[in-house]
């Protein structure tokens, strides 16, 4: 870790990025907004809002329906987004690229599609314990209807996965692994290009849960070989209510469409429906369009960032701040891998977590208190909830010093 001095003097490059992010100048409750709360959605910078403003004020029309000017630009513009995302990942093809409403969509999505064709009575599918509900309760329901098992890879109490454990679930009923690439909760970086290629040698195809990863890492799924990965355009700085299915075409070719109506087909008799290519098949109705114009202005934005500046830049946040808690009496930091993103969960001894996160808004501090949604790893630690901290690019050391001494005063206050 740099010394603090030297972490502090990079303030310059992010007061610089922080002018890009209107919201990051308000006050909440008579103080300078502190957003820590990035896990649950990332705020937008200003490319992102103009061209959602511009979509609205000049280009508002529907997509693939129209011969009239707006129509066609509008058409342009959206397709465009989807080749600014299959380049980002590295994709091959942008029809590989499936826009859907998020991450639990795009996780659903594959669920009912591959799971209709190719989940059966007594077939088994993967998952681990530190996985989001939306990476379990589709998966759980499959199970259900089709009278197949939910596996689950254990953790170690730092919250790294129990490789040799996973390598012993794998087996002939094994039929997808699906696995979230960092944890919501612990911050753990899974090693999933492993995962991915010991499931490969058994001939087991992967979906990996990309909505904490993408803001932090540039993905490529072509390097990675994964056959599906999903993730959220909120969390990467872009739009609520827009994701993204990256398939390889193999699948996607071969799994049925998920939702089925307009835009998905390419002839209709009341005796046959003749479905259309990709990724068309897989996009019913008129999709959020200026969603997928946002998310592509949210892309082109963190490439300009550059993703290793933001790597180092969040890493010693997280480091800075995780050094800071274990210094405080009855702070217990859950979740210690060894390979984290910038998400710090904790509790607070005989404190409960939505009690600190009142205190801290308070402050104009904003953390996430609860479950997270991952109720079973809250089972394993045997606790209730944490405290979580979040951190972006746009974060600095002096929110960090600010939020650490709310904390403080929070604690004496509760204890």
């Amino acid at each position: 870790m740099k010394d603090v001095e030297t972490i502090r003097n990079m303030s310059v490059e992010t007061d610089k990025i922080r002018a890009d992010f209107p919201i990051l100048s308000r006050k909440v409750n008579g103080k300078p907004l502190i957003y820590f709360d990035n896990g649950a959605t990332a705020q937008k910078p200003t490319s992102v809002i103009e061209a959602i403003v511009h979509y609205n004020n000049y280009q508002n029309a529907n997509i693939h329906r129209g011969v009239h000017t707006l129509s066609q630009e509008i058409t342009i513009a959206y397709e465009n987004a989807r080749t600014t995302i299959q380049k980002h990942l590295n994709a091959t093809h942008p029809h590989e690229i499936i826009f859907t409403r998020g991450t639990t969509d795009s996780i659903n999505l594959v669920a009912h599609s591959f799971g209709k064709k190719y989940i059966g009575k007594g077939d088994e599918i993967i998952i681990s314990m530190m996985e989001h509900h939306s990476n379990i309760l589709p998966w759980q329901q499959l199970c259900e209807e089709k009278g197949a098992v939910l596996k689950v890879i254990p953790i170690n109490n730092d919250g790294e996965l129990l490789m040799d454990e996973y390598k012993r679930l794998l087996n002939n009923k094994t039929k997808i692994v699906a696995i979230t690439h960092i944890s919501n909760t612990l911050g753990t970086i899974n090693p999933i290009k492993e995962i991915i290629e010991i499931a490969h040698s058994k001939n087991i195809p992967v979906l990996i849960d990309g909505a904490q990863a993408v803001p932090h890492l540039k993905v490529d799924v072509k390097e990675l070989d994964v056959d599906f990965y999903v993730f959220s355009g909120h969390k990467i700085f872009g739009p609520t209510g827009v994701g993204v299915l990256y398939g390889k075409e193999k699948w996607l070719n071969e799994i049925p469409p998920y939702q089925v109506g307009g835009g998905t087909i390419k002839t209709v008799t009341f005796e046959k429906t003749e479905y259309a290519d990709l990724p068309l098949k897989f996009e019913a109705g008129t999709p959020h369009i200026e969603g997928g114009v946002g998310l592509a202005a949210a892309i082109d934005y963190v490439n300009a960032v550059g993703f290793e500046n933001i790597a180092e830049h969040e890493h010693e946040l997280l480091e800075y701040a995780t050094n800071e808690l274990k210094k405080i009496a009855g702070v217990r930091i859950i979740g210690n891998a060894k390979q984290k993103a910038s998400v710090l969960s904790f509790i607070v001894e005989d404190v409960h977590p939505f009690d600190i996160g009142t205190i801290l808004d308070q402050y104009g501090i904003a953390v996430r208190t609860g479950h997270h949604c991952t109720q079973p790893l809250m089972q394993f630690y045997n606790i209730k909830g944490t405290i979580r901290a979040s951190f972006a690019f746009y974060n600095t050391i002096e929110e960090i010093d600010t939020f650490v001494a709310a904390l403080k005063k929070a604690i004496t206050m509760l204890k």
